[in-house]
């Protein structure tokens, strides 16, 4: 992985990392559906335009239909909503620990499926990155009633781009980053448009809440998904997987600077035990380790 690669990591961090904390501020009023279908609608026709203009990229789109249609399945429609519903009932802090699990089912899931056998370094790394996410959480904070299957669906959700990260890599790597962000986000909007029309909630959501969305649309979805799916092909979906050890980072950097919270020193030693767990993952000191 190279320094332009772990920069991209940073910045997909930084941005993922808010967008749990628009969940928060947006899923009550819109609920977790309507909401989710709203940003890969707004996300979709932000990228659209530049698929349609592009003969070489319309061609992608047109072959790979199905494909794409999975993986907005997998990596949008699916796990954006069971994370938005989970927020309604945990901490944007605790959703964002269960996403970090993400990268351990990737790495299981390229075991068996792309034979891709990990290094000694590289488990230590996935171990010590959950180890650093876990203390900088500082332990399972209280839940609602009914948090438990919410939960379990955030779980499912991380299992979910585990296996988007894995089929981008194995049927989508000969395809342009821009398709595969816009058509799988194209097809995500289609799918949860019947379920967002039937939840659609009964007040119109504020002006405030409909500006959060935009937002979570364009800098946390859209943008950033380019970054990543091209990272998924150059680098592997192990170590592009593992910018989820750094979005509870960003998630309680926002939280100090938006919401006032309070950064504590577990929080910091936190940081620096999982950027200690990104660089094992990415291979930046195995060859000094070894």
């Amino acid at each position: 992985m190279s320094p332009t690669e772990l920069l991209q990591i940073i910045l997909m961090a930084a941005a993922w990392g808010g967008s749990f904390l628009f969940l928060r501020m947006t899923v009550g009023e819109f609920g977790a559906v309507p909401l989710i279908a709203m940003r890969v609608t707004i996300a979709a026709l932000v990228l659209l335009p530049g698929i349609l203009l592009n003969p070489v990229w319309r061609e992608q789109f047109r072959r790979n239909v199905l494909k794409l249609l999975l993986l907005g399945a997998f990596n949008a429609a699916l796990p954006f909503s069971l994370f938005a519903h989970a927020t309604l009932y945990v901490t944007a802090g605790f959703a964002s620990i269960i996403n970090a699990t993400a990268p351990l089912f990737t790495a299981f899931l390229a075991w068996l499926w792309l034979r891709e056998r990990p290094t000694l370094l590289r488990v230590a790394g996935l171990v010590t990155g959950f180890s650093g996410v876990v203390l900088l959480v500082g332990g399972v904070p209280s839940t609602q009633s009914g948090a438990l299957l919410a939960t379990a669906g955030a779980f499912l959700a991380s299992f979910c781009y585990g296996v988007a990260a894995n089929f981008v890599k194995t049927q989508l790597s000969g395809v342009h980053a821009w398709v595969t962000t816009g058509g799988s986000l194209v097809f995500a909007a289609l799918l949860l448009l019947p379920l967002s029309v039937w939840q659609w909630p009964e007040r119109m959501p504020s002006v405030h809440s409909w500006l959060a969305v935009v937002l979570l649309a364009v800098l946390c979805t859209s943008i950033p998904n380019i970054y990543y799916f091209r990272l998924v092909i150059s680098a592997g979906p192990t170590r592009a997987m593992a910018v989820a050890f750094l979005i509870p980072v960003f998630g309680m950097l926002w939280g100090a600077l938006i919401l006032d919270e309070a950064v504590t020193l577990a929080m910091l030693g936190g940081c620096s035990v999982i950027l200690l767990g990104t660089a094992l993952v990415g291979g930046f000191t195995s060859r000094r380790l070894r």
